[in-house]
């Protein structure tokens, strides 16, 4: 399986029944699988997208967003809870061709990624239990 590394973004390939081992980096020795959403650039996510087979949930926001700060703590809430999908934040004022190329025309936007594509997006904030059930049904329904 390959992940992206979220610090440097070099790609690691992990074997799927290591996942549960604390796999790092191979150059940086960041943990691959922190609990824990992380920021993505304009420039990183496609390659993170592009790389990482486990399934990525990104919460496009702006911090000057009323509902975007009130969806922060539920999405880290959620990110310590599923391990097995990649949380990822993308200040949509700090990148705009990311928002542009998904479409984001209101935030917070949650997309959900699997096997190289979008399988489901919801706009409004939720509860750390509605997101994971959201982000678990539609895998379940993307098989």
């Amino acid at each position: 399986m390959h992940l992206v590394c979220p610090h440097c973004a070099a790609t690691n390939r992990v074997a799927a029944d290591k996942l549960d081992a604390g796999p790092k980096c191979g150059k940086c020795a960041t943990p691959l699988l922190a609990a824990e959403a992380f920021a993505l650039s304009d420039r990183a996510l496609p390659h993170y997208l592009a790389n990482t087979e486990l399934p990525v949930l990104i919460d496009f926001w702006a911090a000057w967003c009323g509902p975007c700060q009130m969806m922060a703590p539920q999405f880290a809430a959620a990110a310590a809870q599923a391990p097995e999908i990649r949380f990822v934040k993308v200040d949509s004022d700090a990148a705009p061709v990311a928002s542009a190329q998904f479409g984001i025309r209101s935030i917070p936007t949650l997309l959900l990624w699997h096997q190289g594509r979008e399988i489901a997006r919801q706009s409004g904030v939720m509860q750390a239990s509605q997101l994971l059930a959201w982000a678990r049904q539609a895998l379940a329904k993307a098989g």
